[in-house]
C-alpha cells in the first residue's frame, strides 16, 4: 500500500480502483458496509461505469463483495481469512528475509535503512501514512529477496492483512509489546544487512507469531467460538421449550385421590364438598 499520488494509473477505472482500495484499507469504508455506488462515484469524480469495473477488480482480491443485483459492500472480516493470512505469512515472510539476507544489494540496503528511519510504532486508529510507513519497511525487506512471485504474493497478503491490523489496534498495545516490536525491526534490519539468513528468519517467525495479524486472528476466533456456544445454547433452550409444550405438567397429570370414610364416594371437588357438609343422616344415627 502506497500513497495514491505515487501510484501510476492510465484509465478512470485504474484511478477508481486505487481510490476505493485506499478507502477500504484505511478503514474509511468499514468492513461489511454497503457501498453507495452513485454517491461514491460522484465523490471520486467519475461515472459509475469505471467504478463498477474497479469494484469487480477489488472483488477478485477479496476486498469487496458483489451480488447478482450489482449491489456492493466491503468484505467483512472473517476468522477463517485471518487464520489463512497468518498461516501464509508464517511460511513466506521468514523465507523472504532469508533470501534477502543472501541476495541484498547496496541499493536494497539503502532502501531498507531509509524505510526504517520513517518507521513508527502503530497505535490505536493509525493514520493512513503510518500504515504506509510500516508496510514500506517490510516491503523493503522482502523486495530484497529478488523473487518476483514471492514479492507479488506478499503484496497481496499485506493488502488483506492491513484491515486485520486495524482490528487488533482497537485493543491498546502495552509498552513492553511496543518495545519488543521495535527490537524485532532493528534485529531484522541488522541480520539481513549482515547476511545472516537463519537469524533473520528466526526473528521474523517470532515477529509474525506476536503480530497484529495474529492478535486479530485470535480475537476473531474467540468471538466465533462465543457465537457458536451461544447458538448451541439457543438451540438447546428451544428444544427444552418444545419438550415442555409437548409434555403435560405434573399437576395436569395428577389424579385427585378419592376421599373415603369407609365407603367409596365421589372424587375431586364433589368429595371435598361432601366432607365440608358434615356427616350424613345415616351417620348421625
Amino acid at each position: 500500500m502506497s500513497d495514491l499520488a505515487a501510484e501510476p494509473y492510465s484509465t478512470k477505472a485504474d484511478y477508481a480502483y486505487l481510490r476505493v482500495k485506499r478507502l477500504v484499507l484505511s478503514g474509511e469504508l468499514a468492513p461489511g458496509s454497503v457501498i453507495a455506488q452513485a454517491r461514491l462515484a460522484g465523490e471520486i469524480g467519475i461515472s459509475t461505469t469505471p467504478l463498477r469495473e474497479a469494484l469487480r477488480r477489488l472483488k477478485s482480491e477479496g476486498l469487496v463483495e458483489l451480488d447478482a443485483h450489482r449491489d456492493a459492500r466491503v468484505a467483512p472480516l472473517a476468522a477463517e481469512e485471518a487464520r489463512d493470512l497468518l498461516e501464509m505469512r508464517r511460511s513466506l515472510d521468514p523465507l523472504a528475509v532469508a533470501l534477502a539476507a543472501e541476495r541484498r544489494t547496496k541499493a536494497d540496503i539503502a532502501a531498507m535503512r531509509a524505510a526504517a528511519e520513517g518507521l513508527e510504532l502503530l497505535r490505536g486508529d493509525p493514520a493512513y501514512a503510518e500504515l504506509v510507513a510500516h508496510r514500506r519497511f517490510h516491503a523493503a525487506l522482502y523486495n530484497a529477496s529478488h523473487n518476483d512471485l514471492l514479492i507479488t504474493t506478499l503484496d497481496g497478503l499485506w493488502d488483506k492483512a492491513d484491515r486485520y491490523r486495524r482490528l487488533a489496534l482497537e485493543t491498546p498495545q502495552g509498552r513492553p509489546a511496543r518495545d519488543r516490536k521495535t527490537a524485532e525491526h532493528e534485529a531484522l534490519l541488522e541480520y539481513v544487512i549482515a547476511g545472516d539468513s537463519e537469524a533473520a528468519a528466526d526473528v521474523m517467525r517470532r515477529h509474525i507469531d506476536t503480530s497484529l495479524g495474529a492478535q486479530a486472528a485470535r480475537r476473531l476466533r474467540r468471538h466465533l467460538t462465543t457465537d457458536e456456544r451461544a447458538a448451541d445454547e439457543s438451540v438447546t433452550d428451544e428444544r427444552a421449550a418444545g419438550r415442555a409444550i409437548d409434555e403435560p405438567a405434573a399437576d395436569e397429570c395428577a389424579v385427585d385421590e378419592p376421599v373415603t370414610d369407609g365407603r367409596v364416594t365421589e372424587v375431586g371437588v364433589g368429595a371435598v364438598e361432601s366432607q365440608e357438609a358434615g356427616p350424613s343422616r345415616g351417620d348421625a344415627r
